[in-house]
């Protein structure tokens, strides 16, 4: 690992970006991919933060921020995209290969982090889509378990196939050298889906209403914000319907400065 690449050719770092080189690509469907890239030596981050990740512009480069998906102990960055037609940055991000340059914003930051939260008893990370990245890294840091009895990763997607990392979070993160035993009676998952036969197949608001949320998750069967903290990441949709559903049940908004009892990314939904 190193701090900044100068000998390869191509991308050229700057004061807000290093470049760094694709180490393996992932396509779980059609549309949806993952990728691994190197970490520099200096580059640290809270799970659940996000960071600026991109390719050369014609006059600038094309940038957007992504959720880091690996644990922060990690040697490698991982990240999952999903490839939007006509993007202009996915489009041509979907096609990389190992060995191929990349930008890696130098100062990642976000809300979807412990710090925002108030201490409690059980966090529900609920996401859609590639929303589940940031739960990836926050599932698999150790200190999440010394923070929260019990976590849950809540999965809703379109089409079985969209599951993106279904075995290994079915698994209890078994193969996770770091949080195995705790996950293996702490961890549950619930992958559900929306548009085909699947044994969960309620959108999260569903979920919630109808108990399934909490059949895998012990205590009350209902969000309860004395106890309860939530995590949302995904469609703007879904975040706006679920954060103003959880006002109602007296869910206050988190943030770095001010801690609460469920926090969304903020630089994502506007």
């Amino acid at each position: 690992m190193s701090d900044v690449v100068t000998s390869l050719p191509g991308l050229e770092p700057t004061s807000a970006l290093s470049v760094e080189t694709v180490l393996s690509v992932r396509m779980w469907n059609e549309h949806l991919f993952s990728f691994t890239i190197t970490r520099p030596a200096s580059f640290r981050f809270r799970s659940g933060e996000f960071v600026m990740l991109g390719l050369a512009g014609e006059q600038r480069p094309l940038l957007r921020a992504y959720s880091i998906a690996s644990p922060a102990y990690a040697e490698e960055l991982e990240f999952l995209s999903i490839r939007v037609p006509d993007g202009p940055l996915t489009s041509r991000l979907s096609q990389i290969q190992p060995g191929d340059q990349v930008y890696l914003g130098r100062k990642p930051t976000g809300t979807l982090v412990a710090d925002a939260l108030l201490p409690g008893k059980r966090l529900f990370m609920l996401s859609t889509g590639t929303g589940l990245a940031p739960f990836l890294s926050v599932a698999r840091d150790p200190e999440i378990y010394d923070r929260f009895d019990q976590i849950q990763i809540v999965h809703s997607v379109r089409r079985v196939v969209d599951l993106a990392y279904r075995e290994p979070l079915e698994a209890k993160l078994a193969d996770d050298p770091l949080v195995d035993e705790q996950a293996a009676t702490a961890f549950s998952y619930v992958p559900t889906v929306t548009r085909e036969p699947f044994h969960t197949t309620g959108r999260i608001d569903a979920l919630i209403d109808d108990g399934t949320l909490f059949k895998d998750m012990p205590g009350e069967k209902h969000l309860d914000p004395e106890t309860d903290r939530i995590m949302l990441c995904g469609s703007m949709a879904m975040i706006k319907d679920l954060a103003a559903k959880l006002e109602t049940m007296g869910f206050v908004e988190g943030s770095n400065s001010h801690p609460g009892q469920y926090v969304i990314e903020r630089a994502f939904v506007g």
